[in-house]
């Protein structure tokens, strides 16, 4: 028995070395969309700069602002979307950044900086952009598909996939009707809550990441899709086509950050600069679909893609298109209303 014991004891200290041993790199926490990233980007950070990193995935900016407020993770990079991003800037949740520590940020093109939810571009560096549409499946649908009304079509009963998300779903809502997706005004969101709560009946389901999965397989005919997703899966299954609807959309800007958890501003800036350079910058962007804002990253795209509805729409595509800002005055509003709709 005491052979064991000390045997045990001896199992217990080496585990306790090796854990100490491999403590002893910087740590660096990074909280980003679900599959909004080349995994092997990570990797190379960590074996480039000696690091290890850690990495957490949220499903909507709702779920991340929470925790982050809430002070949980310890997050040094975040990558938030444009409203959230103004709304943790007003809150004084974000570091303002060294660029100094981020020369690669001569990189992004000039039309992604100053935008409203960051105009003096203190807070954030550009990470991707892109619309929400509507992804069909040409062999199921044989309407035209040039606007948001066509989810409320009972033709297309249970074959209609919404995003889980309440500014997304909300928003293109507030659009099929004629208003703002930035309304605060009760009668027009009141409006839009009856209007999902009678499609409800027609969706198959709310999803996230998984739309990918059953457009690609032929599960549904139509869907609600950012358009980055819409690319991935139009290269795995050639009868889906994207489109941006006549009433308009929501053209969306994400970009890194550092929250106020941070414990190692510098590494978080360094990460930040790592991923706007141009051979990283560029494996992200090929490998998720997503539009990117870097130059020399688009520059080595594919010609064809560069044409595309989806991952870069021209100037007409976005004619009525909106960009989201912060409602966090009416969020509540909001809450009842999507709370109200997944409950029916």
């Amino acid at each position: 028995m005491k052979k064991l014991a000390k045997l045990v004891l001896f199992l217990l200290v080496a585990v306790m070395i090796l854990s100490g041993c491999g403590s002893s790199k910087p740590t660096l926490t990074v909280y980003n969309w679900g599959d909004y990233i080349d995994e092997d980007v990570i990797s190379e950070f960590e074996e480039e700069f000696g690091v290890r990193v850690v990495y957490d995935e949220f499903a909507t900016n709702e779920d991340m602002y929470v925790k982050i407020n809430a002070g949980g993770g310890n997050y040094d990079v975040a990558i938030p979307s444009d409203y959230m991003i103004k709304r943790m800037i007003d809150e004084d949740l974000l570091h303002t950044i060294n660029f100094d520590n981020i020369p690669n940020y001569k990189y992004i093109d000039e039309q992604f900086k100053g935008l409203g939810y960051d105009p003096n571009n203190a807070y954030s560096v550009p990470y991707m952009w892109g619309t929400v549409g509507i992804l069909y499946n040409k062999t199921m649908v044989d309407d035209t598909v040039d606007s948001w009304k066509i989810l409320w079509n009972e033709k297309y009963s249970k074959q209609i996939l919404m995003l889980d998300s309440q500014r997304d779903s909300i928003g293109i809502t507030l659009k099929m009707l004629g208003y703002s997706l930035n309304t605060k005004n009760p009668q027009e969101l009141e409006e839009a809550k009856e209007a999902l709560i009678a499609q409800k009946p027609l969706v198959l389901a709310y999803v996230g990441d998984e739309v990918k999965d059953k457009m690609i397989s032929g599960e549904a005919a139509l869907a609600v899709v950012w358009s980055g997703d819409a690319v991935y899966m139009m290269r795995q299954n050639p009868d889906l086509a994207y489109t941006i609807p006549d009433e308009g959309s929501n053209l969306w800007f994400d970009a890194m950050v550092i929250p106020k958890t941070s414990k190692n501003k510098e590494l978080a800036e360094q990460f930040i600069n790592f991923m706007t350079r141009t051979d990283i910058a560029f494996k992200n962007t090929d490998y998720i679909g997503y539009s990117t804002p870097h130059t020399e990253a688009k520059g080595q795209l594919e010609p064809e893609l560069l044409e595309d509805e989806a991952a870069y729409p021209t100037i007409e595509d976005l004619v009525n298109s909106e960009v989201f800002e912060d409602l966090s005055s009416s969020a509540s509003i909001y809450d009842r209303i999507w709370t109200e709709v997944k409950a029916k």
